[in-house]
């Protein structure tokens, strides 16, 4: 067997471990033990990708992926034997702070998403007319996948209705973010700033966002009640074990959180064709650019953008996470206005991308 094939299925293979452990550990903490616990382990994971991320920027081999494997059963144990009694106090201090960095940290988590979502959206709509442009077969293709996500994007939101409007406030929000959308899509249609394309992306991402805001939290039961030791029979325990990791995981923490890091991804990776000219070829001029700079350092340090995204999104209760949603779709729906006002006329050549 080829040693680079081999060596690169085991340094995905501890990346996917690394991910795994992170997601199974941080809830796990929390329902097992407390709070405290869940931000240290939190703090000491951050520090650790941290470091790791650093050393990746340094020393750039993928021998980092496998060594740091065994560091996240370490920290968890470390983390339990620190609240295996009464914690000192300058731990809980730290802890505590900890604690309200990740809780002012939020807004940026929600701009981001919120920016990076849009971004996506006009990225694809570029992408869309690029190829409108090759064939009129192209553009029945597009006019109909268009017209499905329109489609998609109104069930889902006659879907999550009951349970996203179940207050009078809600239900306001709900009809002010779906009037301005449609106001919206008719202005960027009439100032020729926007195409099919961004704008059923766009209402995808409405109805995600809405069907998030109603997503039934009662489906799970308390995952401390669901926690049992080793048993001496181990078939009884690994049931115990998977109905536990069912109940553990959030349902909805966890496709906040896929969708939140996947978008994060894709636009880092838009980020630095903003603003390249066409006739720039010099590789070297590419790489430092702001943008490009700015995409390595995300994408070096995503695993610490991961935990502590990821410990945001548990420390929200169901509440919570409800109204940063609405706040979600209320800022991109504004950053999608702004944009639409500050465009140049789609008679202009640097908006001619959005024509549709």
């Amino acid at each position: 067997m080829n040693p680079w094939l081999l060596w690169s299925a085991l340094s995905h293979t501890a990346r996917l471990s690394t991910a795994l452990q992170i997601l199974l550990f941080l809830p796990l903490t929390l329902a097992t033990l407390s709070t405290q616990a869940f931000l240290l382990l939190s703090l000491l994971l951050s520090i650790h990708s941290l470091i790791h991320g650093t050393l990746i920027l340094l020393w750039g081999s993928n021998a980092l992926s496998i060594m740091q494997v065994p560091m996240h059963p370490f920290l968890l144990l470390v983390t339990f034997n620190a609240f295996s009694q009464s914690a000192q106090p300058w731990l809980a201090t730290a802890v505590y702070w900890w604690g309200k960095l990740l809780t002012f940290c939020g807004p940026s988590y929600v701009a981001m998403e919120g920016l990076s979502s849009l971004l996506f959206a006009q990225k694809a709509g570029q992408i869309g007319r690029d190829i409108a442009d090759e064939a009129e077969s192209y553009q029945f293709v597009i006019l109909i996948v268009t017209a499905a996500a329109f489609v998609a994007a109104a069930w889902w939101v006659v879907i999550a209705y009951p349970a996203a409007a179940a207050s009078p406030l809600s239900s306001t929000l709900l009809g002010v973010a779906l009037t301005a959308f449609l106001f919206l899509v008719l202005i960027g249609f009439r100032l020729r700033c926007t195409n099919v394309v961004e704008a059923s992306l766009l209402a995808l991402f409405l109805a995600y966002n809405v069907w998030l805001c109603g997503f039934d939290q009662t489906s799970f039961s308390d995952p401390a009640s669901s926690y049992a030791p080793l048993l001496s029979n181990i078939l009884p325990h690994l049931q115990t074990l998977v109905n536990f990791i069912t109940n553990t995981l959030p349902k909805p923490v966890l496709v906040a959180l896929l969708y939140r890091l996947s978008i994060l991804q894709v636009a880092s990776r838009i980020l630095p064709t903003i603003g390249a000219d066409n006739w720039e070829s010099d590789q070297g001029e590419i790489d430092g650019r702001p943008t490009s700079i700015m995409t390595r350092i995300l994408l070096t340090y995503r695993q610490l953008i991961f935990v502590m995204v990821y410990s945001h999104l548990l420390l929200l209760d169901p509440s919570s996470q409800v109204w940063w949603r609405w706040a979600n779709i209320m800022f991109t729906l504004f950053l999608w206005a702004v944009e639409l006002v500050v465009s140049p006329d789609g008679d202009d050549d640097s908006a001619k991308w959005k024509i549709d």
